[in-house]
């Protein structure tokens, strides 16, 4: 008997078939399980990392196939998924060819900018046939958006730089989910320009005296109080920089957290004119 024909299924949305077999589930991208679960899908999800943990009483019964970069294939196997998700970003190539050698349709994202969570609802929403609810994810998000970018129309736009790692510094560059999602509301990541997506910095006085705010995530990094007082000791004294935590869910996870996240970093930026 012919194994069924491997489909190959981009963040554009391009060649996706309707599914026929049972629909079994496994999601490698934490943000897009807790979107899986919002379209109405939970039932459909046989396996996720361990960094997916929301919606927490939704995805306990749920069984963890490791880390985003660290799978386990061979539990994956044993799980017989028709549909693997994925990101660009946070799962290994490799590791991805190895699952597609045996996973029937493989769902490769890579939401680059806010309003790119459009199309993310629509297409899992055509795949998995639940068109109707993220229809009503987009009409949230445009709302949550449009909110966003009203409230803070008026404020000044300012350099802030934000830190993902410590030891090494780490920051994100103009090329990223997370940058363009600051800058909705009128934050600009430093620096201006950078050679990695995720770049290795030092943490110069130059540096600091050019941003108005250092933002500390809280994700993948969880940068705490005693991170907060060793930035602040390295802002030269003339520099008028604040150092914050701010919510790396709220800031980074694209799919239906991104419209809470909307609204947060709405009233985070609002908070700290």
């Amino acid at each position: 008997m012919p194994e069924p024909k491997q489909t190959l299924i981009d963040a554009a949305g391009t060649r996706h078939v309707a599914h026929t077999a049972p629909l079994r589930i496994v999601s490698l991208v934490p943000s897009i399980t807790e979107l899986i679960c919002e379209l109405g899908l939970a039932d459909h999800l046989v396996g996720r990392t361990g960094f997916c943990v929301h919606p927490r009483d939704t995805v306990r019964r749920i069984p963890k196939i490791g880390g985003t970069k660290d799978v386990n294939i061979a539990r994956i196997r044993e799980l017989q998924p028709s549909h693997l998700v994925v990101n660009v970003d946070e799962n290994e190539k490799p590791t991805v060819d190895d699952l597609a050698r045996f996973v029937p349709n493989v769902i490769v994202t890579h939401p680059l900018a806010p309003r790119d969570n459009l199309d993310l609802y629509r297409l899992l929403g055509g795949i998995f046939g639940c068109r109707a609810r993220a229809e009503q994810l987009c009409r949230d998000f445009e709302r949550a958006c449009d909110d966003a970018v009203a409230a803070c129309r008026t404020l000044p736009r300012q350099n802030v730089l934000y830190l993902i790692w410590r030891a090494p510094w780490m920051t994100v560059s103009r090329d990223t989910y997370i940058s363009r999602t600051l800058a909705l509301v009128g934050w600009d990541t430093l620096p201006v320009s950078a050679n990695a997506r995720y770049p290795e910095i030092e943490l110069d006085a130059a540096l600091l005296a050019n941003a108005a705010h250092v933002l500390l995530g809280s994700e993948p990094y969880r940068f705490r109080d005693r991170d907060v007082d060793a930035v602040s000791k390295r802002i030269p004294p003339e520099a008028h920089c604040k150092v914050r935590l701010i919510d790396g869910e709220m800031t980074s996870w694209y799919g239906s957290r991104a419209i809470r996240g909307l609204a947060y970093l709405k009233d985070f930026r609002l908070a700290a004119v």
